[in-house]
């Protein structure tokens, strides 16, 4: 009896796990069949993508593509795609070409430099396949963490197991209410999300140094998130949601709203000056709105 009933929880329940990834904290939960065999695997996935595509890790195929000019990776070329992709969209404000602008910006904000960066680059990136090739260090950082989401959620689905993969603000399609993270130092959340669409949020609250954050504009050549807080849901996927919550972080509050507004299958919640500023249908996916 007692065998029977071991086998049944190790088929049937309940599994969360919390790990560090992306230089934050990843939680992977699923319900239902083999769940902890699902969370294992879900975090197993979400570490080898982070070899591979951290930038600060010399091993990693990001570093090799941005010291060498080139790399041979499908989930790069995948990333690289995506990133011109939005490039062309934002017009130059969403910008992977900024690699020397990104690692600048990081080694300050972690205290191990006291210099900002002040030049923009520009270059060309061609993608063949999972060749990947560029003659200007790349930043990929703006979609590697959406990416591994999306990447580590699709190893939960299955019959009879549902579950989500969250990590630092970016989240796939949650099975339950979220919240989301007051910028204020408060315990009391913003909102709470009943949403089927991926999650990201972004702001210079998370990670900040005189003044100065992680976001940036390569249109104007300016540093820093402009608004206290920037929330989006994606339709797409994580990757998507990653991207735009930066993007539209960086940009001024009527043009955040207007690009918002315009991208089909995109909702916003901005925090300007201590305003909410939501898009049209965005509290279609708050509960109780």
């Amino acid at each position: 009896m007692m065998g029977s009933l071991a086998s049944l929880t190790e088929r049937f329940g309940d599994s969360c796990h919390e790990f560090d990834c992306c230089d934050t904290t990843f939680r992977v939960q699923a319900t239902g069949v083999r769940a902890d065999a699902a969370v294992t695997v879900a975090r197993d996935t979400a570490e080898s993508l982070e070899a591979q595509l951290n930038a600060f890790d010399e091993a990693s195929a990001v570093s090799q593509l941005n010291r060498d000019g080139a790399v041979a990776n499908e989930h790069v070329a995948c990333i690289v795609r995506r990133g011109l992709e939005y490039k062309d969209r934002t017009e130059g404000v969403f910008d992977i070409h900024q690699g020397r602008v990104e690692q600048a910006l990081k080694t300050f904000l972690r205290g191990d430099s006291d210099t900002q960066p002040t030049d923009f680059d520009t270059g060309t990136v061609h993608v063949r396949g999972s060749q990947v090739s560029t003659d200007v260090e790349l930043d990929l950082n703006g979609l590697a963490k959406g990416y591994i989401v999306d990447r580590a959620s699709e190893t939960l689905a299955g019959l009879g197991r549902r579950g989500f993969v969250s990590g630092g603000g970016d989240m796939a399609p949650p099975t339950g209410p979220v919240a989301i993270e007051s910028p204020y130092s408060d315990d009391t959340p913003l909102k709470i999300l009943d949403t089927d669409w991926s999650v990201a949020t972004s702001g210079g609250y998370r990670r900040s140094r005189d003044g100065t954050d992680h976001i940036y504009d390569a249109t104007t050549e300016s540093l820093g998130s402009r608004h206290e807080s920037v929330t989006v849901l994606a339709r797409r996927d994580c990757m998507e949601a990653d991207a735009l919550a930066t993007t539209l972080a960086a940009l001024p509050l009527d043009e955040a709203r207007e690009v918002a507004a315009e991208w089909d299958g995109l909702e916003a919640l901005i925090i300007h000056e201590g305003v909410f500023h939501t898009t049209e249908r965005f509290d279609a996916h708050v509960m109780d709105a």
